[in-house]
């Protein structure tokens, strides 16, 4: 049994379940309620000593951090691949995947936000505006990579940007971010959400 440790509105966990929809695995989903408080809990400690979501249970390995889980998936199930074989594509792909991931998802997670709030003294609209801002700033540069990208950030099919960039863009509009300077964004985000993969794994669709 393939698990996944999971909240709905994590994107971390969105991603994880993107990935595990493209490459048709089945898997069970068990929430873990963050605004609870429960991946601090002994028994997510056990097996996410960062106390994150997800956590992927497969092959008898207790997989962390959806970008090392989505790495696995595309070895253990080789199609569709989530990066090409080419070096300078391959590249390519990575530093939009990166760029959102590691640059601007980080810094609008939810135990930064807290520390905002709880050590800064930062009032809602402070941390709003922080969330924006950064958001703002990375797809500035995303859109600009994504000229000529074709129907996708991936070209003819999604790749792992794609699966990075769908969770990112529901937090966008989910904090009323302006997406009129980001056009290429907005209709590639569109197009990916026409197709079921990244639809099932939206968080409206599985909400405990």
């Amino acid at each position: 049994m393939i698990r996944l440790f999971d909240y709905f509105r994590s994107s971390a966990s969105y991603r994880v379940r993107i990935g595990l929809n493209l490459k048709r695995v089945e898997y069970e989903r068990i929430d873990i309620p963050l605004l609870e408080g429960t991946q601090r809990g002994a028994d997510n400690l056990a097996r996410n000593p960062q106390g994150f979501v997800p956590t992927l249970e497969i092959d008898g390995h207790q997989l962390t951090q959806s970008l090392a889980i989505l790495d696995y998936l595309d070895a253990r199930f080789p199609e569709p691949a989530f990066v090409s074989a080419d070096p300078a594509r391959r590249a390519k792909t990575l530093g939009q995947a990166l760029l959102i991931a590691c640059d601007i998802h980080p810094l609008n997670n939810l135990r930064v936000l807290n520390y905002l709030k709880a050590e800064l003294g930062a009032e809602q609209d402070a941390r709003d505006d922080w969330y924006r801002h950064w958001m703002r700033e990375g797809f500035a540069a995303l859109e600009r990579m994504a000229e000529g990208s074709g129907r996708y950030l991936g070209g003819d099919a999604p790749d792992l940007a794609d699966i990075c960039l769908v969770p990112q863009m529901f937090n966008a509009r989910r904090f009323k971010l302006d997406l009129g300077a980001f056009p290429t964004l907005v209709r590639i985000d569109s197009a990916l959400q026409d197709l079921e993969p990244f639809a099932a794994a939206h968080p409206d669709r599985v909400q405990a």
